[in-house]
């Protein structure tokens, strides 16, 4: 458990308090650890410092100039590329996997949660960046074209979510530790990473549930269409709010 546990916390220094040098020993102990103490478990810590390492090369500020995103894009597809890649073909094995559907159909729990996620994010979502100022940490959206911009960077933002922070650091984690326990640790790296992203101030209030949340509908479900359905519709709520924090005369939906 140690050796993850610092490989975990070694995003909170890489992201939330962008002090990568200690990011980087804290990983470099975890694995030195995870070399003494549990070689079993050493590959897939690799794998997810491989992706954390590619993460960190870059600010992940909100920025949606196009260079800032083709560079931000081509990164954090990079930090799921390569290590699914070294799994598959490096280890020979399906450690990492994207199962967009269980084989089981949606229940009516699962539908009417999905309905209930935007309900939740027009209550909740306006209050949090109006009232704490966090909407200041992404861009000012001056025109059409930035909005547009913006609109396309939190849906790849969301997607992209899903498919490190669960299908790779939880899926890997979830091989060797109970599911809370490897929870708990994919939570730390998701929320160190949101953190950076701009949802500062109390955002932690919130993305510390809704990262947990998120994996254990994933273990519910075993669908990564599903979670990403949930993740996308907050998503929506999340830009749609924004807008209204920068504009709000130009889209007055929320009671804020």
């Amino acid at each position: 458990m140690l050796p993850a546990l610092l490989v975990c916390l070694s995003a909170l220094f890489l992201f939330a308090l962008e002090w990568r040098p200690v990011g980087y020993l804290a990983m470099a102990a975890g694995i030195g650890l995870c070399v003494w103490l549990d070689r079993v478990l050493l590959p897939d810590l690799l794998l997810i410092s491989v992706g954390l390492v590619i993460v960190s090369t870059v600010s992940v500020c909100a920025d949606v100039g196009w260079a800032n995103m083709v560079l931000l894009g081509t990164v954090l597809t990079l930090a799921v590329a390569v290590p699914y890649l070294l799994s598959r073909f490096g280890y020979g094995d399906h450690a990492v996997r994207f199962r967009w559907l269980s084989g089981e159909r949606w229940n009516k729990r699962m539908i009417a949660y999905l309905v209930a996620v935007p309900a939740i994010g027009w209550v909740v979502l306006p209050f949090y960046f109006l009232r704490s100022g966090a909407y200041l940490n992404w861009p000012s959206l001056q025109d059409g074209t930035e909005v547009a911009r913006f609109f396309v960077g939190v849906n790849y933002m969301g997607w992209w979510d899903e498919l490190f922070f669960i299908c790779t650091v939880f899926a890997l984690l979830s091989r060797h530790f109970s599911f809370w326990h490897a929870n708990v640790l994919q939570a730390i790296v998701f929320v160190s990473f949101l953190w950076e992203l701009g949802y500062q101030s109390w955002g932690p209030a919130l993305t510390l549930p809704f990262a947990l949340l998120q994996a254990y509908l994933f273990m519910r479900t075993r669908s990564l269409l599903y979670v990403l359905c949930v993740h996308l519709l907050f998503d929506v709520v999340v830009f749609l709010s924004i807008v209204h924090a920068r504009h709000p005369d130009a889209l007055p939906i929320f009671w804020v």
